[in-house]
């Protein structure tokens, strides 16, 4: 293992109200700067988190926490570490601005070795990927509309229940991805029964995808998602 020689900010983000109650966005993230840090040799010298839409041209003035987090690496000299590119932001222009501050980032995901220029470049293909979809969807609900459906109308109500169905279902996948490093993590410290597992989750204040408490059978839906 390597001996930690270097400091590290850690930065994490959680893009709606409900992800920041829930603890768990901002639970897999530390897991993860923490996994990256003990391997790449860095001492995490302090951490931020926030809740935060990221959303306008103002976004680093309604990130206070990123703001102290850009000066207190800068008053350190060292880098600040995130879990994923995006929460930073998926807006070029804003990693652009975030790089006029002369304090280097590193992305776990992408690994140690990602310069500033790659990280302009993932981030501009990420924006284009997600000006892609848009798009598509755009011309998708116009080509349906252009055939005579009705769209948002009662007519098509068991259509829209099974698109929200499949909502639900992706939703609760996604949960399941995020919850389940961290339910891993309280098992390989010792804590082994269900009922135990679920007693740490809420004693962290992490809640359930419905916002409640953790429960043995809880725990046992999201292991059997995996």
């Amino acid at each position: 293992m390597t001996q930690p020689t270097r400091q590290i900010v850690v930065y994490a983000r959680v893009s709606t109200e409900r992800q920041g109650r829930s603890g768990l966005g901002l639970e897999a993230q530390m897991e993860t700067c923490s996994r990256f840090a003990e391997a790449h040799g860095y001492c995490i010298a302090s951490q931020y988190v926030e809740t935060e839409t990221g959303k306008g041209a103002d976004a680093l003035l309604r990130r206070p926490q990123l703001s102290a987090a850009l000066s207190d690496a800068r008053k350190r000299g060292c880098p600040i570490l995130v879990a994923k590119l995006d929460r930073l932001s998926r807006d070029v222009h804003f990693i652009s601005g975030l790089m006029a501050n002369r304090v280097p980032f590193v992305v776990a995901e992408l690994g140690p070795e990602v310069d500033p220029f790659m990280l302009h470049v993932y981030a501009a293909l990420a924006e284009k990927e997600r000006k892609l979809i848009s798009e598509r969807t755009k011309a998708a609900l116009a080509q349906k509309k252009a055939q005579g459906a009705k769209l948002g109308n009662r007519t098509n109500l068991a259509e829209a229940r099974a698109k929200g169905a499949a909502v639900n279902a992706e939703a609760a996948a996604a949960f399941a991805a995020n919850a389940l490093p961290v339910i891993e993590s309280i098992r390989a410290s010792g804590v082994t029964s269900l009922r135990q597992i679920a007693e740490v989750l809420n004693r962290r204040g992490i809640k359930t995808m419905r916002d409640r408490k953790w429960y043995a059978c809880t725990v046992t839906q999201i292991e059997q998602r995996s």
